[in-house]
């Protein structure tokens, strides 16, 4: 309910009370009993509240007979986190996405929306009564739109496979950094790589990928790329229009795990990360835990992360405390190039110097009369066009 309260705010709400109910199973008609709905009537009208935001899925026909009995406006988790999507996309692909996973929600809903006017159908020489209708008018709109975004988003998706490719193969290692909403990844990724990606103390402050390019202390690149937090029951919804977005995760050789140390179940927290990433097809790709926010966390809390978490390291990222180590951390995990080379590249070719420079490990250089002398270990491909123009 916590995190209810702040999903909340983040669509720009400002919640005013928290009512639990128990029941053996949900009222197929208003999700809730009747005695219920009539006590949050009437702390709605005391409160003057305009909105009733339900931490659950509810049916189209539970949302609609819940609307009539507190003539306010209800809506679902699910639709709450798409709300807040739409506010916060920024980018073109973003809001595609964003408004791909709203017509598709809405879509999947509309069957049972207007089933309350199919009682209406029928007659002599009618096909449909006005429910059957509109019902078909809205499904041919909605799917019409679907259709041109899922066409706009495969354009946008084949830019960012072949920016992917590009980095692939000039063999440059990536790296995800992955996380709850609001665990601080943007925070480390500016930490990182001065990238200057906004940072705010909200829930899905980060829509849109941010990739950025760093190297270890020996000279070695890599890409950091920061992505889009997530929450308990991700709608599906979100999870198959991010799919481009996340496919940064799925395609990367490290996934940097940022936990909010200071969060009151942060385990909950990574089985969440984790269920998506499983989902999203990166259950297999190598996992450091970097638990953020240790000065103002539980130091048993942390303890317990560490010891439950093998690969599991504790900093700070604003006071600083632990970085030096989680940076250690994440350059051991880098591959090192294999091949070793001892050459003289010409000095009109310094666009393989420059390429061994970012792809390879160099051990030692000099500048001779004839050119750049390099003991360096690259990687097979650099290796070649190497040995192709130094013969």
């Amino acid at each position: 309910m916590s995190e209810l309260h702040l999903l909340a705010q983040a669509a720009g709400s400002f919640p005013v009370r928290q009512i639990l109910t128990k029941r053996l199973k949900p009222d197929p008609k208003l999700f809730i009993g009747s005695g219920k709905v009539e006590e949050i009537r009437a702390i709605m009208l005391q409160e003057e509240a305009q909105i009733a935001i339900f931490n659950n899925a509810l049916s189209p026909a539970q949302q609609r007979n819940l609307e009539r009995s507190l003539e306010r406006h209800v809506i679902d988790r699910t639709s709450l986190i798409l709300d807040i999507f739409a506010q916060r996309a920024k980018s073109h692909i973003g809001q595609v996405q964003v408004e791909l996973a709203n017509v598709r929600y809405r879509l999947s809903r509309l069957v049972r929306a207007w089933s309350h006017l199919e009682r209406q159908k029928g007659g002599i020489g009618l096909r449909g009564g006005p429910g059957e209708t509109q019902m078909e008018l809205d499904r041919r709109m909605l799917e019409n739109r679907a259709k041109r975004l899922g066409s706009d988003l495969g354009k946008l998706q084949k830019q960012q496979a072949t920016q992917r490719r590009h980095r692939a193969k000039r063999a440059v290692f990536s790296i995800s950094i992955v996380g709850y909403t609001n665990a601080g990844k943007s925070s480390l990724l500016n930490k990182l790589t001065n990238a200057g990606v906004l940072v705010e103390n909200a829930l899905f402050a980060t829509l849109d990928p941010t990739v950025r390019q760093s190297q270890t202390s020996d000279g070695r690149i890599y890409t950091l790329s920061d992505t889009v937090g997530f929450v308990r029951h991700l709608p599906h919804q979100l999870i198959d229009a991010f799919k481009s977005t996340l496919e940064e995760v799925s395609g990367s050789d490290l996934i940097v795990h940022v936990v909010d140390g200071s969060h009151s179940d942060p385990f909950e927290q990574i089985r969440a990360v984790r269920e998506v990433i499983t989902e999203i097809g990166g259950a297999e790709i190598p996992e450091i835990i970097a638990i953020n926010k240790v000065d103002i966390a539980d130091p048993e809390m942390i303890m317990q992360i560490l010891r439950t978490e093998p690969n599991s390291y504790a900093f700070s990222v604003r006071t600083g405390f632990g970085i030096e180590g989680l940076i250690h951390a994440i350059e051991s995990s880098l591959p090192r190039p294999k091949i070793e080379i001892n050459t003289v590249i010409p000095y009109d070719r310094g666009d393989l110097v420059s390429a061994i420079h970012e792809r390879g490990e160099i051990l030692r250089e000099e500048y001779l009369p004839e050119g750049t002398s390099l003991h360096a270990r690259v990687d097979g491909g650099l290796a070649k066009e190497i040995e192709e123009i130094v013969r």
